[in-house]
């Protein structure tokens, strides 16, 4: 497999994730993880630490995180402290614009009294310790000179979960954190990551206990044109190499979800979608008064795992997609007992070249699970043309539906606000916290307008016509 990584921390998370699940594979992994692989280690020319001790040190956090991190934090992201020291502290800075004016606008503007003029250049600068960044300095300057200076992480966070402590490290406050992990994506040092469940998903994949329970892979919908020169069929016989013993298509429970949220729509007037588990977590932290109007519908893969479970008390289900997230949300109560373990694309692929499988050799294994609608679930309006489709099906007269749908978290907290002030405009609110949708995870391996149109090409690819007849098959084959 030919894969073009995106950045160097992406490359680095992939090759550890990969000795990690080969170690696993072959019972060498060192109870403690205190064991760095030769294949893994930084060349000379691999970091930009003070020295290769450092790297070393900071490897090894980034193997404990392949691991499952720290068992004692109940986030899922976490912070590798050691290795989020590069970045300046940020705040209101002048920069090398100021000219050094005798107006001193900034000065007169600032209420701490922060600002002075450097005697020698005759140019503003701003005293940290009593500076309250408040910007008003930035805001009377007439040259812009003076901006205000966020890291990547805290730029990238929408809901203010990320403060720096002390000692100059970015820390997570997890009372408002919604797991989307964008600031995973955004820190230019990987000193931020999502904790690995890969070791659990072994664990049943090799049955160690030797239960001879049936394996179900439930793969997001957003996984068509993740490996490109690969078709999906070719994916779906690369994952049963891997030792699943069924293979089945999220998008099934997005059918059964859109069916159900839509009579719930048609019966309570108003609603919020449930299917992106940031999205909820974003309105339960942060605009409980919408709390109420969440659907009661589980999201597509916990919906299709109940189901399974419902049917095989032999069953363990791993649900692979491009979501870090949705580890935390497998962790919820109501949630647990369906799904045992989340992967991300990108552990998926670390577990194909941890096994040796090159997915362009395989043949072909299709499968025809779902309808269009539920397929393209996994990109932004999906959700609402399944949900408009259903209304259809269900052959409900004189209900109007109105929807608004909303994606990046910018988007999804202005589409809340409307919700907060009781707006009339709608009825039906599809919150998305990716751009996107689920085809912009943070996990996907392949990013980009691509991704949209995969899935949406391999939508239509269904025999299914509507969303009843997909759900009136899975339940004639019980």
């Amino acid at each position: 497999m030919n894969i073009k990584f995106e950045t160097k921390i992406s490359e680095l998370k992939h090759k550890v994730l990969v000795k990690v699940a080969t170690l696993a594979y072959q019972d060498r992994l060192l109870e403690g993880y205190s064991y760095i692989p030769q294949e893994i280690k930084p060349g000379p020319t691999a970091t930009m630490r003070c020295c290769n001790h450092k790297e070393q040190a900071i490897l090894r956090e980034r193997v404990k995180l392949a691991c499952g991190g720290d068992s004692r934090n109940p986030n899922i992201m976490e912070v590798i402290k050691i290795a989020c020291d590069e970045c300046p502290l940020g705040g209101y800075t002048v920069t090398n614009v100021c000219r050094g004016c005798i107006a001193h606008y900034c000065l007169e503007a600032c209420p701490k009294k922060c600002i002075y003029i450097d005697p020698i250049d005759h140019t503003a600068k701003i005293d940290k310790c009593k500076c309250i960044n408040c910007g008003l300095c930035a805001k009377a300057c007439p040259y812009n000179a003076i901006i205000n200076y966020r890291r990547p992480c805290e730029t990238a966070c929408h809901v203010d979960a990320i403060t720096i402590d002390q000692y100059g490290a970015c820390e997570i406050d997890n009372n408002k954190c919604v797991s989307c992990g964008h600031c995973s994506v955004k820190c230019p040092f990987g000193a931020i990551m999502d904790k690995s469940y890969l070791l659990d998903a072994i664990d049943i994949l090799k049955d160690k206990k030797n239960e001879k329970y049936n394996k179900y892979a439930i793969v997001a919908p957003a996984i068509a044109g993740q490996f490109r020169g690969v078709s999906y069929e070719q994916v779906v016989t690369g994952i049963k190499k891997l030792g699943f013993t069924h293979v089945v298509e999220a998008a099934l429970g997005a059918d059964l979800v859109a069916i159900a949220e839509s009579q719930e729509l048609i019966d309570k007037g108003f609603l919020t979608s449930s299917c992106c588990p940031a999205f909820v977590e974003l309105i339960k932290k942060h605009y409980p008064t919408v709390a109420p109007h969440i659907s009661h519908n589980l999201s597509p893969q916990a919906t299709i795992a109940k189901y399974i479970k419902s049917k095989d008390n032999t069953a363990k289900t791993i649900f692979i997609g491009p979501c870090m997230a949705k580890k935390a949300e497998i962790k919820k109560e109501e949630e647990s007992k369906w799904t045992d373990v989340v992967l991300t694309f990108e552990e998926l692929l670390a577990l194909f070249v941890s096994r040796e499988i090159e997915l362009d050799t395989l043949e072909a294994t299709s499968l025809t699970d779902a309808s269009y609608y539920g397929r393209i679930f996994g990109r932004v309006g999906g959700l609402t043309e399944a949900v408009t489709q259903a209304i259809k099906e269900l052959e409900v007269a004189g209900f109007e539906f109105k929807q608004l749908i909303c994606d990046g978290i910018v988007n999804c907290r202005s589409a809340l606000n409307k919700t907060k002030s009781g707006t009339k405009e709608f009825n039906f609110l599809e919150g998305m916290v990716c751009e996107g949708g689920c085809v912009g995870g943070p996990a996907v391996i392949s990013k980009g307008i691509r991704n949209k149109i995969e899935v949406d090409k391999f939508a239509k690819t269904t025999t299914k016509e509507t969303i009843k007849s997909s759900i009136k098959d899975v339940e004639k084959n019980d």
